[in-house]
């Protein structure tokens, strides 16, 4: 019998969370208003995560952290902020082919800095189930080309691919602050999701003094859906690196694999094309992170 490593299931359960969370997120900002979808999705979230905390009587100790925590927590707050700012707006002008396995390249940027910050030297068959999902991701840039998308000189894949290497650092933070200083996960999500709410309902106030060139804003059913699913999947992500010996970069190329989910009910919702070609390109993916699950960290 396979011993599985005990951060496998819950970073896959976390992955199909994240891509359920990208497609509800697409559904919201497509010809929406962005910034007030990011604020009431995110402060959605932060409503459950605050009731689950009170509930469980975890409120009082997960808030306790000294001021140096505190900062370091704004820091990560406001890190995430950024990137989800730019992978919302982008998300909005980009198909959800194209977005979601662009985001998909966070684990190469985690991966570089994995190996120069933390010194985590992957194992073959780890090295060779990463090179099969990076090649899966250049396939995916491959095809998106041919869609007309100028990798060049698009803005929303200029602002996704900013978003995407803000989220690369803040996977390498998120280890930082778990597992080297060691501040407990709920405290890093529950002050996490309460600063995010502060620093974008300030943005958003701000977007509406502007001068008048936003888009109305519609109400819709996935914009509180979309702050849900992304607290579960970050609690069972938080979870998973806080454990002892665990590779940041290992874990951010399985959670990536959410694109998987993104693709298979996205392309039909959203009509986007080249299926068949891009099926190639997440089978390599899965291929990956098979290979990923099989080999023990060194």
């Amino acid at each position: 019998m396979i011993d599985l490593p005990a951060w496998l299931l819950p970073i896959l359960c976390s992955a199909l969370a994240l891509g359920i969370y990208d497609l509800c997120k697409k559904h919201a900002v497509r010809d929406n208003s962005v910034m007030p979808v990011l604020f009431f999705a995110t402060f959605s979230g932060t409503l459950l995560f605050v009731a689950g905390s009170a509930l469980s009587g975890n409120f009082t100790t997960a808030i306790l952290c000294t001021p140096r925590q505190w900062w370091l927590l704004a820091v990560k707050s406001l890190l995430v902020g950024t990137s989800w700012t730019c992978v919302y707006y982008a998300m909005r002008e980009l198909p959800i082919s194209i977005a979601s396995p662009i985001r998909a390249s966070a684990p190469l940027w985690t991966f570089l800095g994995s190996l120069l910050l933390f010194g985590e030297i992957p194992t073959v068959l780890q090295g060779v189930g990463m090179l099969a999902i990076f090649l899966g991701y250049y396939l995916f840039s491959i095809l998106g080309l041919q869609e007309g998308i100028s990798f060049r000189k698009h803005r929303g894949v200029h602002l996704i691919i900013l978003g995407t290497v803000l989220g690369a650092i803040s996977a390498l933070y998120d280890k930082y602050l778990l597992n080297v200083i060691q501040i407990p996960r709920d405290t890093v999500q529950l002050w996490f999701s309460l600063d995010l709410v502060v620093l974008l309902g300030g943005a958003y106030l701000i977007r509406r003094f502007l001068p008048a060139r936003n888009r109305p804003f519609q109400w819709r059913w996935s914009i509180p859906l979309t702050g849900i699913l992304l607290v579960a999947a970050d609690y069972l992500y938080f979870y998973a690196v806080s454990l002892p010996d665990i590779h940041i970069s290992i874990l951010s190329l399985v959670r990536r694999g959410s694109c998987v989910v993104t693709f298979v009910f996205g392309v039909y919702y959203f009509h986007d094309r080249n299926v068949r070609r891009k099926a190639w390109a997440l089978a390599l993916i899965l291929l990956g992170v098979l290979m990923l699950a099989l080999a023990q960290p060194s």
